[in-house]
């Protein structure tokens, strides 16, 4: 989808009306959307790529790639990456809408058990 008619697409959409976007649009959105969770949680805990990828089991490059939205990980990956990140991997996709968030441990505890008095 080029940029001309991904706006065509969002104006109509944000006039209400229902818009079908392309797969790899979609794609692309989802691996985007992935890649910059990883990288939110990674910057919250105060780690390098490097780190990352060895806490996860693969290699820098292949964080950078998964952090610039170029690639999206395998299913083990993605589990490899939310235990290396101390946190649940939540995926919402939708036809035409994805979003993608690291919840931290800690937080899931205190939901389960409460605040702490």
């Amino acid at each position: 989808m080029n940029h001309t008619a991904w706006r065509t697409c969002r104006t109509r959409q944000l006039a209400g009306e229902t818009v079908e976007y392309d797969q790899e649009y979609v794609d692309a959105r989802l691996a985007g959307d992935l890649g910059q969770a990883v990288y939110d949680r990674r910057i919250e805990l105060g780690l390098s790529q490097a780190e990352l990828a060895e806490r996860a089991g693969t290699t820098q490059p292949q964080v950078s790639r998964m952090e610039g939205g170029d690639t999206v990980p395998t299913l083990p990956l993605l589990r490899h990456l939310a235990k290396a990140l101390d946190s649940t991997l939540n995926l919402a996709i939708d036809e035409g809408a994805s979003h993608a968030t690291f919840t931290p441990r800690t937080a899931e505890i205190r939901a389960v058990r409460g605040p702490r008095p």
